[in-house]
């Protein structure tokens, strides 16, 4: 922990003499949920806490720590610090220490990617996604014994790809015993991108700070006392520093209490205080465990050379003095994090130098810390220095660490000699910087660059970081179609500069701009540059300039292509590979496997992306809610653009489902946005989903206004992205609303666009829509064709609205076998919570005489959490009640309620009370069909 274990006492959070925890307890309770739902094995979960330094955070993580042990849990655990923020996977290290000796367990590929990655062997790691799912296997593997904790204080200085490890890690830990407890203080770097449900750690209540002031100063005045309340303002930290720093007379109220300062550097002041006692081997000491701590911070033999034969007076003089403490392990640690701010602010520029060449020389020769200590302790340009860390940088992007890749090559930018060069390196940086998840960093530096003239032969770079920070951050493409075409004519150019082969991914930003928006400018720059781009880069052109006349054989092509990449080729390779992929339904879980080791934020969110949408397409969608929290992670880490898409993507979930009230509120906050920007991609498929979800109502001459206006009868218009899924929905309310010619002529300009050639996705719909407008007379036919389509059952919603159209053309023409079609598309929209199409499919069955749901539910199915949302909501509580009930967010109550609903065989909240009581399905309510 950040003090070594006291911290509970540090900031006052214990009464001494055993009067237990002051206050705090909406959090403990919090926490001791989290602990709970682990230890029972309701599943892992999440939390962070956040607050300003002092305020009682690292307490509540050592309470956490220390009921957990109480508990049986192995606790596993890190401290973020500033002199590793540079250092890849560095707190990853940390936590995962005691469980090294169990590496043998892991799947050969995931074990030499963890061993990579935390330096244990030669070599560069696959990335963090395989990274992470390494070290979910190694926890999964530990918490087979005993339930886990994970402890990370300190969070904004946690390393770049340990941090979005852990993040990975939070995401996954549902299924298994794993705690994980992270804090962080506001504005400090921020945890980018973390997902756990936040909470705020904010000021003691006044009953609470008054008990605290008087178990630690028992003698206070009453009127100094009311003024240390106002002053701390609720602050642990200065509620138990202050005080101590105040001579008898101001204590007892006789001389007044000084004036007010901000609260940080009050705080820093009573630290500083202390360090004037220090003497100058103590201090040396303290300045060097502040600026090389953490991880890497002083133990052992270090100590000893640094200190020599006074290591043991030394050490006691700084323990006396209580600034610092040896660890369990060893290692110098401060008692809070302040103090290590007040040592670095008394020290001098020159003092800083020092200590850092100090630091400097004990790393070996290929550390990347080594050039970081020496960057800081230069005093000049040295471009000796610059482009060994220029080297450095690009040797740890090239492993997986982008963000720390960035860092280096800014700290060399700041060490060139040139101006030209300095250009350069900050624009590597800055490049970086976006593909490892730091946009806001990225923007930073981009304005940094524009103040002075950017030279000539990094202009194309310069663009390409320009348009990443317009794309994702402001959605903004204009500059997408001003810099990219002009920056693909310059590296195209004879004996131009590769830089790394960005000809290809300016091309792919431009293309993904193109199809976001269908601007001719993109295509056309487009079109002229397709000889000098690889056959990938082609086929992904192929797949998305006009998909129902020039996709045709893309998914094959692409399959072959991509098991001819060698590894190197296909990680540079993956977005392509990915949006290929997507235009014709071809991600598939093969595909998201092969990538999960590509570790940088920009291949993260696109693979998150299509993840999303294949989770949709195949009926997967107790994972809706993924679509919210990849799109809060994306926010939270500056890349705007794909928050707005998996925001959008999960529209596809509620339109499907029929929640039109939730689609008017995700339409309402990201349709302006996409119509600024001119995003037809988003703002078209909004318009199909409304029309889906009037279909799932039953409003059908809405949803055929609507899907005309997208796409006429017998046209499939160019530019409207997944055609597919809005053709298939035309034809369902063409026909519905008596409109059979129209429909006909649908399915006929498929036929003739030879549509079932792009996919066995499109191949379906087009078989399923060819039976909803087939004559009587060849309507069963077409039913058993649409059904014989290889993988049509992988299209679970789509297939279930077959099953039940065929269903009701079976009952209407008394022939057999209709209850057994309409019982499993009943089952199949309960499954997926598409209420309104279930309740047609129950109408259906009642009019064939059958009972709705009969012997398909079984509360025994239900997991702990499960059940005891289920028995809330069976009293009538709603999401929100439940949440704060049981201290989740009212989303996650809708998630575990979705995946109720098909356990139990029911469909709605109102059938819960029975369906729990009896242990099945309830008997079928006659009123559900009104």
């Amino acid at each position: 922990m950040a003090d070594g274990g006291r911290a509970g006492e540090v900031v006052g959070l214990s009464v001494p003499g055993g009067g237990g925890f002051v206050g705090r307890r909406r959090e403990r309770e919090l926490l001791a949920r989290v602990l709970e739902s682990a230890r029972t094995g309701a599943g892992g979960s999440a939390v962070l806490l956040r607050g300003e330094a002092g305020i009682g955070k690292t307490a509540l993580l050592e309470w956490t720590e220390a009921r957990a042990r109480g508990s049986g849990f192995q606790v596993l655990r890190a401290v973020g610090a500033e002199a590793d923020a540079e250092v890849a996977f560095a707190a990853l290290h940390e936590v995962l220490l005691p469980l090294l000796p169990d590496l043998h367990v892991l799947p050969t590929r995931q074990r030499e990617a963890l061993e990579c990655a935390l330096r244990l062997r030669e070599g560069a790691p696959a990335g963090g996604f395989l990274v992470g799912a390494a070290a979910l296997t190694l926890l999964a593997e530990a918490a087979r014994d005993r339930p886990l904790l994970v402890v990370v204080d300190d969070l904004h200085w946690v390393d770049s790809s340990s941090a979005q490890v852990l993040a990975f890690l939070h995401r996954r830990v549902g299924d298994v015993p794993v705690a994980m407890v992270a804090a962080c203080r506001p504005g400090v770097g921020e945890a980018e991108g973390w997902p756990a449900p936040l909470l705020e750690v904010g000021a003691l209540a006044p009953e609470d700070a008054g008990t605290l002031l008087r178990s630690r100063h028992p003698g206070l005045a009453a009127a100094t006392a009311h003024r240390l309340l106002s002053e701390a303002a609720g602050n642990p930290l200065a509620l138990v520093e202050l005080p101590a720093q105040l001579d008898e007379n101001a204590l007892r109220g006789i001389d007044p209490l000084p004036d007010g300062l901000p609260l940080g550097q009050r705080l820093e002041r009573v630290f500083a205080d202390r360090l004037e006692a220090l003497s100058p081997d103590a201090a040396r000491v303290l300045l060097l465990a502040a600026l090389g701590g953490g991880a890497a911070g002083l133990t052992g033999t270090w100590l000893q050379r640094v200190a020599g034969e006074k290591t043991g007076q030394v050490l006691r003089h700084i323990e006396t003095i209580g600034l610092a403490r040896l660890d369990s392990s060893g290692r110098l640690v401060f008692r809070h994090p302040l103090m290590r701010s007040a040592v670095l602010s008394r020290a001098t520029e020159a003092e800083k130098r020092r200590a850092h060449r100090t630091l400097a020389a004990q790393k070996a020769a290929d550390d990347p810390r080594r050039l970081v200590h020496e960057a800081s302790a230069a005093t000049g340009p040295d471009e000796d220095l610059a482009r060994e860390l220029q080297q450095a940088g690009q040797l740890i992007a090239a492993r997986g660490g982008d963000a720390e890749g960035a860092l280096l090559l800014d700290r060399a930018a700041a060490l060139s000699a040139g101006p030209a060069d300095r250009a350069s390196r900050l624009t590597w940086a800055a490049v970086m910087a976006a593909r490892g998840g730091r946009l806001a960093y990225t923007a930073r530096l981009v304005r940094e660059l524009r103040r002075s003239p950017v030279p000539d032969d990094i202009a194309p770079l310069f663009a390409y970081a320009v348009v990443y920070v317009d794309q994702s951050h402001r959605i903004e493409f204009e500059s997408s179609f001003t810099l990219l075409p002009a920056a693909l004519d310059a590296l195209t150019e004879p004996d131009a500069q590769s830089f790394d082969g960005l000809v290809e991914q300016v091309f792919f930003k431009l293309l993904l701009a193109s199809a976001y928006t269908g601007d001719p400018r993109g295509w056309r720059a487009l079109d002229k540059h397709l000889p000098h781009v690889s056959e990938l880069a082609r086929l992904c052109h192929r797949a998305w300039s006009d998909t129902p006349r020039t996709a045709h054989g893309v998914g094959p092509e692409l399959a072959a292509l991509a098991d001819r990449l060698s590894e190197e080729q296909e990680a540079g390779s993956a977005w392509l590979l990915l949006w290929t992929a997507s235009a014709v339904d071809a991600v598939d879980h093969r595909m998201l496997r092969r990538f999960t080791g590509q570790y940088a934020y920009a291949t993260q969110g696109s693979l998150a992306k299509a993840k999303c949408h294949q989770d949709y397409l195949h009926g997967r969608w107790e994972a809706a809610d993924d679509c919210l929290r990849e799109a809060e992670a994306a926010a939270d880490l500056g890349y705007h653009c794909n928050a707005l898409l998996f925001r959008h993507y999960h529209a596809h979930f509620l339109a499907g489902r029929g929640d039109e009230e939730g689609l008017r509120q995700t339409a309402a906050s990201i349709e302006p946005v996409a119509r600024a920007a001119g995003m037809r991609f988003v703002t078209d498929h909004l318009e199909h989903l409304r029309g889906m979800a009037a279909l799932a109502h039953g409003r059908h001459e809405e949803a055929y206004t609507r899907l005309a206006e997208l796409s006429p009868p017998g046209v499939l218009p160019t530019g409207l992205a997944w055609f597919q899924l809005p053709f298939f929905d035309f034809v369902d309310a063409a026909v519905h609303t008596g409109r059979w010619a129209e429909a006909r002529a649908h399915v006929a300009a498929g036929r003739t666009a030879r549509m079932a050639e792009l996919s066995g996705h499109h191949a379906f719909l087009l078989a399923a829509a060819a039976a909803f407008a087939a004559p009587d007379e060849e309507a069963e036919a077409c039913y058993r064709e649409a059904c014989a389509v290889p993988g049509a059952d992988r299209w679970v919603f789509p297939m279930a609205r077959l099953r039940l159209v065929h269903g009701v053309w079976l009952r209407r023409h008394h022939r057999a076998g209709a209850r057994d079609l309409l019982r499993e598309a009943h089952q199949a929209f309960v499954r997926l919570g598409a209420t309104p199409w279930a309740e047609r499919c129950a109408q259906e069955l009642r009019a064939a005489g059958d009972r709705v749901g009969t012997g398909t539910g079984d509360a025994r199915l239900l997991t702990g959490q499960e059940l005891r949302i289920a028995t809330l909501a069976a009293t009538g509580l709603s999401n929100k009640e439940i949440g704060r009930e049981l201290g989740l967010s009212p989303r996650t109550v809708a998630t575990h309620l979705y995946k109720v609903f098909p356990k139990l065989g029911i469909t709605s909240r109102a059938a819960l009370a029975q369906a729990l009581r009896e242990g099945g399905p309830p008997e079928p309510d006659p009123a559900a069909a009104v």
